[in-house]
């Protein structure tokens, strides 16, 4: 276990450089909502999915979820170290006429991509539709949704949450990453989310809050998943910028493309050398 878990930190670190060094290469932003989700989806993608990147419409599939569209360099890089699709076509991402963007294709694009996102608070919706399906279909896959803390300020997310759990559907979990930051702002300052485990307990759901950027434990969270006949809601605190110490809770990396000396700092700190997208 223990080996599996510093294998699993050695990809987030190099998932990192990579998304990095693409932003700068591409011109693509958003670098501190990539970087605060990589541990969450490293964890899902090497760990938890049952899936098979060979076959990426097998019907019996989990399914993913990311809501929070604008991480989209983080999974694109996530799906392509997984093996969906050659890591070298990222070398022509934001290229015209390409099929990487700053959100998520619609599904069809790429392989391993299961809803277009982006417009913040849909993809809870979506996701509980496919759960839905799931159970009337009999089939035993189990769906996942990464939220952003921000698009919980949209009432399409709390009206999932209340579906969810009234029609019991125990095959949907969501995790939240939490870095508390949103485009414009300091989360609880624009909208008072907090509490927010407490708010999605009173809502119905089996609720956990952990450390984000703790792979160990992020594994062993969602290894008791599914719990009882409730859906799951899991809190990952994080750190926007995770992992680059410039880069670390400064919201202007919401919008900031590193130069060319700036992802060299990036990538000696992550101590890694990467010369990919």
């Amino acid at each position: 276990m223990k080996s599996n878990i510093k294998n699993l930190e050695q990809r987030a670190r190099i998932l990192r450089a990579r998304i990095i060094e693409t932003s700068h290469k591409a011109n693509i932003p958003h670098l501190g909502s990539c970087l605060s989700c990589v541990d969450i989806l490293t964890t899902l993608y090497f760990s938890i999915l049952r899936i098979d990147p060979h076959h990426p419409e097998d019907v019996n599939r989990d399914r993913f979820i990311l809501s929070k569209g604008h991480g989209a360099p983080a999974l694109f890089q996530v799906l392509a170290m997984r093996g969906y699709y050659p890591e070298q076509i990222l070398e022509h991402y934001g290229e015209d006429g390409g099929i990487f963007a700053e959100h998520p294709p619609a599904p069809g694009y790429l392989p391993g991509i299961e809803a277009a996102t982006g417009s913040l608070g849909h993809g809870l919706p979506l996701g509980l539709g496919m759960a839905l399906a799931g159970r009337i279909a009999k089939k035993n896959y189990y769906v996942y949704v990464v939220l952003s803390d921000g698009e919980c300020n949209e009432g399409s997310v709390w009206e999932a949450a209340m579906f969810a759990a009234a029609q019991k559907v125990k095959n949907l979990c969501i995790i939240i990453d939490f870095n508390k930051w949103q485009a414009t702002g300091r989360s609880q300052e624009i909208m008072a989310l907090d509490p927010l485990q407490d708010k999605w307990k009173s809502f119905g759901w089996n609720t956990h809050e952990v450390d984000g950027h703790d792979i160990s434990t992020l594994v062993e969270t969602l290894n008791q998943f599914p719990e009882n006949d409730k859906p799951t809601a899991i809190i990952a605190h994080t750190i926007k910028g995770k992992g680059v110490s410039f880069m670390e809770n400064d919201n202007n990396w919401h919008y900031r493309i590193p130069t060319a000396s700036e992802v060299m700092n990036a990538k000696r700190e992550l101590d890694v050398e990467v010369e990919t997208a």
